[in-house]
């Protein structure tokens, strides 16, 4: 609901209802523009991930501000659909072997990357087909978009769920993003 050029929506999200009951009948309530824009649902920023085009879509209001080719995950480690947010940001971030718990320091031999925007995180445990061996999983499992030092997997289907971009792709995707972003993945 709109009314006198400000959302009741937007004025929610911004806190201000608790201050409604200490307004005086026929008072004015000042909301600035600029904080109302920036909950406005059609400026949000958003991820959308289109599996089968292996495309990454940098959304903002209406409009594609970004497109990254991607590597999603392989048959039996598909990549999650659904709608998800952004559950966590990592600058340089140290990998580990989902199956094994070997770990993987930051640098350039490490599968991440230089970036991580995690967006899942299952804690059932997964088993799957890797291509080679097959794989399980006790535990927790996450699923996010990383930079990749094989940049011949960027268009393909061969992660474990993950979304691999080339590494100055996702730099430039993670200046974009912000916790609590969402996302979604389609089929």
């Amino acid at each position: 609901m709109k009314t006198n050029g400000f959302h009741l929506r937007a004025v929610g999200r911004l806190g201000l209802l608790r201050l409604l009951p200490l307004l005086l009948v026929g008072a004015v309530l000042f909301v600035p523009p600029l904080a109302v824009a920036a909950v406005e649902p059609s400026q949000q920023r958003r991820l959308v991930l289109d599996r089968r085009q292996r495309q990454l879509l940098v959304i903002e209001g209406n409009q594609e501000r970004k497109r990254f080719p991607v590597g999603v995950g392989r048959p039996g480690w598909e990549t999650p659909v659904g709608q998800f947010s952004v559950i966590e940001l990592a600058v340089d971030p140290t990998w580990e072997h989902p199956a094994t718990g070997q770990r993987i320091p930051p640098g350039p031999a490490n599968p991440l990357g230089s970036r991580w925007i995690g967006f899942h995180r299952d804690c059932k445990g997964r088993a799957g087909f890797n291509g080679s061996e097959h794989l399980v999983v006790k535990g927790c499992v996450s699923a996010g978009f990383h930079g990749t030092p094989q940049r011949h997997s960027v268009g393909q289907a061969v992660s474990h769920g993950c979304v691999r971009l080339l590494d100055e792709h996702v730099r430039e995707l993670f200046d974009l993003v912000e916790m609590g972003m969402p996302v979604t993945v389609l089929p």
